[in-house]
């Protein structure tokens, strides 16, 4: 995989299951843009059977499931 190892990833991969204040993320995954701006690589740690997935900004946080 052509992601870069010494950067931080640059997007969390969630989960998400319901909608409004009563949807639950779950984390699954990060991502990394590309060099080029053009696009990312993912690395998922699960596959979901059901729900959507939703990429969002990385935050500098250790709160997990949250957005």
């Amino acid at each position: 995989m052509n992601q870069p190892q010494k950067n931080r990833p640059s997007h969390n991969v969630y989960v998400v299951e319901g909608e409004g204040d009563s949807a639950f993320w779950t984390r699954i995954g990060r991502a990394w843009m590309h060099d080029d701006g053009d696009g990312l690589n993912l690395s998922l740690s699960a596959l979901p059977l059901s729900g959507r997935l939703v990429i969002r900004t990385a935050k500098d946080t250790t709160k997990e499931g949250g957005r």
